[in-house]
């Protein structure tokens, strides 16, 4: 159909009432975009007339009918806004004789489509969803069009402004600022920026946060401005109120601390020398924690005292501190001890059945002394309970949780025990978590003078008796070994105080072994040759230190600690000696 065709069509009254009684906005476009039929709800509508030029009115709408006249599209669907209106435009090819002679538009109101939508049934219900989620946020949400004009706005976000929505939703974010609503708008710079906007800033006393995000429709063009704002005003104080708190804490831990080394001083436990003074102090540090702990050391040191102090200055000070000798109790006795048993679980068994010392001891301590000693048998048993807390008494069939810290010690090699078979490996480091290594009495020589004088004045003060010691019985009394450790100072102390049958207390009083060990200990110039050195007469007395040191004492970093030199001097002067 020719342009002139077309002309004499869209004339036809016919034609022009099938247009009209169609009901929709259309128009008819020939092939040089000049517009040649309207409905009447065109006319009403666009502000266009029959004869404009589509490609001087709507340029942008021209090029992609354009594409339909000449064929290399056949159909499209174009969003369009003319006046105030959004459309979405439907473009067909009108053919005649099977070429393309004209384009017909049908378009469809955007609000007529949005009112369509809103009345199916699926859109009304996830409406009705999403209303829920934003209404019952607790963070305050609002959302702003493409220009930052407010179009929704939930009650947390009224709450947070102390404003009803009706009075902000239809506003421009720019009016809003001019008018002092807030101070920076994150939805009007993500609406400029198109990026994502944070903000911190200060409204009425209060601290807001508020985050725009910027949502795109499918051609990449700014749609929605969702805005979620939150008052950390009740944040801010309760994290200023936590390091409030935490400072109290430290400052309150600060005087335990202060508390716990005035109650360390006042018990008998005394701490003069630099091995014992780490002892305590690692004592007093893992005290805080709840690990196990293995404490090392030979008989008579006072690794029970060590316990007691560790416990004492724990979170379970309040409850029980439960401890069992397990080299005291005979092997078939002792698992019936440590996990209890139920009624007939083995002859001579209390009808009642009885707790074992694990249960006696929950939620507090449990103190395993001589833990070498234990049974295999029973090691499987204490290596579960170190792993997942729960033990089983002797004839039940069900384990019970019991919330125990252990504490284990031991005077004997426990790694030689493991290469023996006689230890289990796994066991070992589980009770190994935190190792404590009490020195023995000959190696905390700074001790052992403050040690005799405070049990010759507890053993007085008990006795009701006065008793001191000579110079002589001190000097003695200070350069013995110990073999005993503190046990035998305590014993000798006691023995002196009670024996003693005068207030003074001189070297006939002391125990054969003491005085012994001092006479072998003396030197004299008789017993060295006539024409020694001054230098001969060190070596000598510096190897037979030295043969008496390899006697006492295990190594030579003990050797060296104990002569207060390095041990790389030890080794030398092993070695010039001939004692290695």
């Amino acid at each position: 159909m020719h342009n002139s065709d077309m002309q004499t069509l869209s004339t036809t009254p016919q034609l022009q009432a099938l247009a009209d009684a169609t009901a929709r906005v259309m128009i008819v476009v020939d092939l040089q975009g000049t517009i040649t039929l309207l409905s009447k709800l065109a006319l009403k509508q666009l502000n266009l007339s029959a004869g404009d030029s589509l490609e001087s009115e709507l340029p942008g709408f021209w090029l992609q009918v354009s594409k339909i006249l000449d064929g290399s599209q056949v159909s499209c669907e174009i969003p369009l806004q003319i006046v105030d209106r959004e459309y979405l435009v439907g473009v067909n090819p009108y053919l005649e004789n099977e070429r393309i002679c004209a384009a017909v538009c049908i378009l469809v109101d955007g609000t007529q489509l949005d009112t369509m939508t809103r009345r199916l049934p699926s859109f009304q219900t996830l409406s009705r969803e999403l209303d829920t989620i934003i209404d019952s946020s607790s963070d305050g949400l609002f959302v702003c069009d493409a220009s930052a004009n407010v179009i929704r706005m939930n009650p947390a976000s009224e709450k947070i402004h102390n404003l009803s929505a009706s009075k902000i939703v239809g506003r421009n974010m720019r009016e809003l600022i001019e008018d002092g609503f807030i101070s920076r708008s994150a939805a009007l710079e993500a609406t400029e920026s198109k990026r994502r906007v944070s903000l911190l800033q200060d409204k009425d006393g209060h601290k807001l946060i508020s985050i725009a995000t910027p949502v795109f429709d499918d051609q990449g063009e700014l749609n929605r401005v969702v805005v979620s704002e939150r008052d950390i005003t009740e944040i801010d104080n309760l994290q200023r109120e936590l390091e409030k708190q935490e400072a109290i804490k430290d400052s309150f831990r600060d005087q335990m601390v202060a508390m716990q080394q005035t109650e360390l001083d006042s018990q008998q436990i005394i701490a003069r020398s630099p091995a014992m003074v780490r002892a305590l102090q690692q004592s007093i540090k893992v005290a805080k924690a709840d690990s196990s702990v293995l404490i090392l050391g030979e008989s008579g040191v006072g690794k029970g005292l060590i316990a007691d102090l560790i416990h004492k200055n724990s979170v379970r000070a309040e409850q029980p501190l439960i401890k069992i000798n397990c080299g005291a109790i005979p092997e078939s006795l002792i698992e019936a001890e440590l996990f209890g048993y139920e009624k007939g679980a083995f002859t001579g068994a209390l009808a009642s059945g009885k707790p074992g010392h694990f249960e006696l001891a929950d939620k507090g301590t449990l103190f395993l002394d001589e833990v070498a000693e234990l049974p295999l048998s029973s090691q499987v048993k204490l290596l579960r309970f170190l792993e997942d807390g729960r033990i089983t008494r002797l004839g039940d069939t069900k384990s019970r949780t019991v919330n125990v810290r252990v504490l284990a010690a031991t005077h004997q090699d426990l790694e030689k025990m493991v290469e023996q078979s006689r230890f289990r490996l796994d066991l070992y480091y589980r009770l190994n978590v935190i190792p404590i290594q009490v020195p023995a009495v000959r190696d905390r020589h700074d001790c052992i003078i403050p040690l005799i004088r405070h049990y010759i004045d507890q053993f007085t003060r008990k006795t009701g008796s006065r008793r001191r010691l000579t110079r002589a019985a001190l000097d003695s009394l200070s350069v013995y070994p110990y073999p005993g450790n503190v046990r035998e100072l305590m014993n000798i102390c006691e023995r002196l105080v009670v024996m003693s049958e005068t207030e003074l207390i001189d070297l006939s009083d002391l125990p054969t072994q003491v005085t012994s060990h001092a006479q072998q200990n003396e030197f004299s110039n008789a017993n060295l040759p006539p024409g020694t050195s001054l230098q001969q007469a060190l070596d000598q007395v510096e190897k037979e230190l030295l043969k008496k040191a390899l006697q006492q004492f295990h190594n030579q970093t003990e050797i060296a600690q104990a002569l207060d030199v390095n041990q790389s001097t030890i080794a030398r002067k092993l070695k010039k000696h001939g004692l290695r």
